[in-house]
């Protein structure tokens, strides 16, 4: 037996994978997530100054959008490498394209100094944030998932994606921390930005550690038998066209109830009166509770089924949302009912999502395509879901007179929707659609 296929290497390596994914997936959530704390916070302010503050808002959010265009066309093309070149090569690049992406940032003159420059270059850092997670994100899963024994893959498959929980604890940690021991006027001026730049330190952690990190096993065999395509991603369209279709659909909930409670709950619950600190403090205790609970949902995963565990929570979401926002309406000065709320939904239900769908989108294509197929699944899909649903929900609560039901009726029909697709996506695997 050679050394390479000895148990010791394979857990070795699967050891390293997990390590690798789960670093480098933190540091860009981190990055990620960090614009989206300030977005509602601070750049209506410093960078659209001359409009009505919702509009400023709806706008600053519209650059958080943006950021989901860049991750879609980083899914394209880094995915396509992925098939062809290699997982780990381009996990390396797109760590260093999102890192830079988002020093950037903190150096931005406002409108105030430099005019209408000061918007298009936050946008412009905010493509390169989202070109590398964009490529990033399928890599990290892949990375894990194909690295782990196949009855383990819904498990191995959640701790990448504990990047999401623990990146988002330390961006509204940081911004918390940042508005409790500064006062606004420092916080407007220069402490936000401070969280930016200090994120390049973080970057060169990550890329260390992923430099340390070998090819998965399925890639090499893809490798080793000529299975490669020529065009991953035209191929995965081509032949499995309805599991392209269903994972979108399964997907959309995701990126709803992601932007809805990890974005827009913070302006929701700061217009209705909870200081800004302690918002940013209910979204750090239900990033908490949500790293908790999305081990727990692979393991249940891998007994039950992925299409299973992630449809059930799409399910329960779609109700509880209006829970959640009845808390924050009418208990919007109470920290623990906010967190009760909040962690519910967002910590405990949405863990289960978000934890199950990298496995699940990534046993859904071949490993010649799956790069390719599950990137743009995730990404391509996240721009009308996750990028518009501040916006959205900043409208829907307008037209409501600051009511969120008009938002939580949109959330239950996304939910409803994408549980509707799992059911298709269970039925499609169960036929070996995507094994021809």
């Amino acid at each position: 037996m050679s050394q390479t296929n000895t148990p010791d290497h394979a857990s070795q390596q699967l050891k390293r994978a997990v390590l690798s994914s789960f670093v480098g997936a933190v540091l860009e959530w981190y990055d990620f997530f960090l614009y989206g704390a300030v977005a509602g916070l601070v750049f209506g302010t410093l960078y659209f100054p001359n409009f009505d503050p919702v509009v400023a808002t709806i706008l600053s959010y519209a650059t958080f959008a943006v950021g989901y265009v860049g991750r879609a066309l980083g899914g394209i093309i880094f995915g396509h490498f992925g098939d062809k070149l290699g997982r780990k090569k381009m996990l390396v690049l797109t760590l260093y394209i999102m890192g830079v992406g988002t020093c950037a940032i903190g150096l931005i003159p406002t409108f105030d100094q430099i005019g209408i420059w000061a918007p298009i270059l936050l946008i412009i850092c905010r493509l390169a944030q989202g070109l590398g997670l964009g490529g990033e994100w399928g890599g990290a899963i892949l990375m894990s998932v194909e690295s782990a024994p196949r009855h383990k893959r819904a498990f191995y498959g959640t701790l990448p994606q504990l990047g999401l929980a623990v990146g988002l604890l330390m961006a509204s940690g940081v911004i918390g921390l940042l508005s409790m021991t500064l006062t606004n006027e420092q916080f407007m001026s220069w402490g936000w930005r401070a969280a930016f730049i200090t994120s390049i330190v973080l970057l060169f952690v990550g890329s260390y550690i992923r430099s340390k990190v070998t090819e998965t096993e399925d890639f090499a065999e893809v490798k080793a038998n000529n299975a490669e395509v020529k065009a991953p991603l035209l191929t995965a369209f081509k032949k499995y066209p309805q599991m392209m279709i269903a994972a979108m659909g399964a997907r959309c909930i995701d990126g709803v109830a992601f932007a809805t409670f990890s974005v827009y709950s913070l302006t929701f619950l700061t217009t209705h009166g909870m200081e800004r600190s302690t918002a940013l403090m209910v979204v750090t205790a239900a990033s908490l509770i949500m790293g908790i609970c999305m081990p727990f949902w692979g393991i249940v995963a891998d007994r039950i089924g992925k299409t299973r565990t992630f449809g059930q929570n799409a399910f329960m979401l779609a109700f509880l949302s209006f829970l959640a926002f009845w808390l924050f309406q009418n208990f919007a000065h109470s920290f623990i009912m906010a967190t009760v709320g909040l962690g519910l939904t967002f910590g405990v239900v949405y863990s289960g999502i978000f934890g199950v769908m990298s496995s699940m989108f990534a046993e859904s294509f071949p490993p010649a395509v799956r790069y390719s197929g599950m990137s743009f699944v995730y990404q391509v899909s996240g721009i009308p879901t996750a990028g518009f649903a501040p916006m959205i929900a900043t409208a829907l609560v307008e037209w409501n007179g600051g009511s969120p039901w008009y938002l939580c009726a949109y959330i239950c029909g996304v939910g409803l929707m994408s549980a509707l697709c799992c059911i298709w996506m269970h039925r499609l695997l169960r036929r070996g659609y995507c094994d021809r």
